[in-house]
């Protein structure tokens, strides 16, 4: 049976994490579990759950409680009845967080070691690297377009936005705990893209700036030149799909030393796509097309 709480003191302690930690203090909450993070809406909260992400405790609007039985019930059976479940109306939700629910819950959780970059692509033919993106939204919708279209695994920058961001959590619906990712280089500023380029290279990826440079490639021929058969001249076996921070896109040191620059081709005088958007595209073309 779930431990629910009703919350009368809005001073409690216990629920810091949810109305007075920023973001940045959530992920550094000292302890042997490398920091937390918030899960917001149930089917986010699910996602993490089946992915077994460790819950520390829930906050949960009172009219969303019957329509979460299940997964309190799957919190009792992995982490036993003992996991506070914080109860309270939809208008002591906004006092205490400062803004209204969509979704009715949030779900504090423990974080995890990230695996290294040779780990989350063992078996990888097709990856996303996130170039210092900076906005938690595009990241996140990135991520969930990474596995709408069986993108294997996403590396993500030291400069990155990092993807358990609350916000870039709830936009990628939850997927971020379904897609392998990690963070080449770690927190290592200067890894990238010198030392990250090259082992992308020795774990034999074929390294793909997309960016609108004079000796770009078209997206189609990219496309081409991954449905050539192995050992023809051109063919990309293992493919690692680079895009670029908002404005700036990619540096000119990943341009330089990235094996081809890649570019969609634009219409009407238009220059460039959103970066969420852009790789969408590029995660559509590029898929494995089932006979």
């Amino acid at each position: 049976m779930a431990n629910f709480i009703e919350v009368v003191d809005f001073k409690d302690p216990k629920l810091d994490i949810y109305a007075r930690l920023t973001e940045a203090q959530l992920a550094q909450t000292p302890g042997p579990k490398h920091g937390l993070f918030i899960a917001e809406s149930p089917k986010v909260i699910d996602r993490a759950l089946a992915a077994g992400r460790e819950p520390l405790s829930l906050l949960v609007e009172r009219p969303w409680l019957e329509g979460m039985a299940d997964t309190f019930a799957f919190i009792d059976a992995h982490w036993g009845p003992d996991v506070p479940v914080f109860v309270a109306s939809p208008d002591q939700l906004c006092q205490l967080t400062g803004y209204r629910l969509h979704r009715g819950a949030l779900a504090a959780m423990r974080r995890w070691p990230l695996p290294s970059v040779a780990e989350v692509t063992t078996h990888a033919k097709r990856i996303a690297v996130l170039e210092n993106i900076v906005d938690h939204t595009n990241v996140g919708a990135i991520m969930r377009s990474a596995a709408a279209l069986d993108v294997d695994a996403v590396l993500v920058t030291p400069s990155c936005a990092d993807p358990l961001y609350r916000r870039a959590v709830r936009v990628s619906m939850g997927t971020v705990f379904q897609v392998p990712w990690t963070r080449i280089g770690g927190d290592d500023t200067h890894y990238w893209p010198w030392q990250g380029l090259k082992e992308l290279h020795d774990l034999g990826f074929t390294t793909a700036a997309m960016a609108l440079d004079d000796d770009s490639i078209s997206l189609d021929e990219l496309v081409r030149r991954l449905h050539l058969p192995m050992g023809a001249p051109d063919a990309v076996d293992r493919l690692a799909l680079i895009f670029g921070t908002e404005g700036d896109g990619l540096s000119h040191h990943t341009i330089a030393q990235s094996d081809l620059t890649v570019r969609i081709p634009m219409s009407h005088g238009v220059d460039s796509l959103n970066v969420a958007a852009s790789s969408a595209v590029a995660f559509y073309s590029t898929r494995v097309r089932q006979n």
